[in-house]
C-alpha cells in the first residue's frame, strides 16, 4: 500500500531534467503557474486522526512525499520544520522523497537526524553526467540511512560506477514523459543496469518514457503503457532475491 503526501505544491526549474516537468505540464492544463509555491490543504496528512482517535494513514504505509514539488525547495524552508516533525512522529510509516536539491540537505536536516531517520528514504535525481558528478558526491557525504539514485529523466549515458558504494540501496532509471519528451536510449538503461549488477545493487527500470530508442529505432509509447513496457523488459535486478 502507498499514500501520496504533497505538503506543498509548486517548484522552480533548476537543471535540464526540469525542462519538461510533468507538474508544469499538468498545472498548465488548468492555467496554474507552477512557479508559485504554496502550502497545501494536505499539509498535516500524516498526523490526521479519525473520530475514534486513530491515524487516518495507518501504520505500515509507504508515503510518497512532495512529488508535486521538491522537499528541499528554498521556498518551503519555513514549513519543512513541521514536516520533519510529522515524519519523526510517524516512525511507523516509510517516507520517500526525491530531490534535485541534494546540495541543500545537510543545511536543513532536523537537529535529531543523526545518521538519518530509519523511516526516511531519499532519492537523489540525476539526469546527465554533469549532474551525477555534482550531486552524487554530496549525496554520499550527507548522513542518510536509505539512499537511492534516480536516473530520470535519463538524457544520456551515465557512468556512476565510482558512486555505487554499499551506501546506495537502489538505482532506478526512466525516460521522459510528455509530448515534448527527449529520447531515452535503451542502451543507456542497460548500461546503468550493468553497473548496478556489478556493484551488487538493486536496479529498477521504472518507465520507458514517451520516446524510447532501441537498436537505433525510435518507439513512441503512450503514457498509459510506459510503466508496463518497462516491466515487460524484464531487466529489474534484486540481489537479495
Amino acid at each position: 500500500m502507498s499514500v501520496s503526501w504533497n505538503p506543498w505544491h509548486g517548484c522552480r526549474k533548476i537543471s535540464e531534467g526540469c525542462r519538461n516537468c510533468y507538474v508544469y505540464r499538468q498545472d498548465g492544463q488548468h492555467d496554474k503557474d507552477s512557479r508559485e509555491v504554496r502550502q497545501t490543504a494536505a499539509f498535516n496528512l500524516p498526523i490526521r486522526r479519525s473520530r475514534d482517535g486513530r491515524f487516518k494513514v495507518p501504520a505500515g504505509e509507504t508515503v510518497y512525499t512532495c512529488f508535486t514539488s521538491d522537499f528541499l525547495l528554498e521556498e518551503a524552508d519555513a514549513w519543512r520544520v513541521d514536516a520533519w516533525e510529522m515524519i519523526r512522529m510517524r516512525s511507523d510509516l516509510r517516507f520517500i522523497f526525491f530531490t534535485k536539491r541534494i546540495d541543500r540537505l545537510a543545511a536543513v536536516l532536523p537537529p535529531d537526524w543523526g545518521d538519518g531517520y530509519e523511516n526516511v528514504v531519499i532519492g537523489c535525481t540525476v539526469e546527465n553526467q554533469a549532474m551525477a558528478d555534482y550531486r552524487l558526491p554530496l549525496f554520499l557525504k550527507t548522513p542518510v540511512r536509505h539512499r537511492i539514485v534516480i536516473c530520470a529523466p535519463l538524457l544520456g549515458p551515465l557512468d556512476i560506477v565510482r558512486y555505487l558504494s554499499p551506501a546506495i540501496e537502489e538505482v532506478a532509471a526512466g525516460g521522459e514523459s510528455g509530448n515534448e519528451a527527449r529520447p531515452c536510449d535503451y542502451a543507456w538503461v542497460l548500461g546503468l543496469r550493468e553497473q548496478s549488477v556489478a556493484a551488487g545493487i538493486s536496479f529498477w527500470f521504472h518507465q520507458t518514457g514517451a520516446r524510447l530508442v532501441k537498436d537505433g529505432r525510435l518507439y513512441r509509447i503512450r503514457r498509459c503503457y510506459q510503466h508496463a513496457q518497462a516491466r515487460k523488459a524484464g531487466i529489474d535486478y534484486n540481489p537479495k532475491r
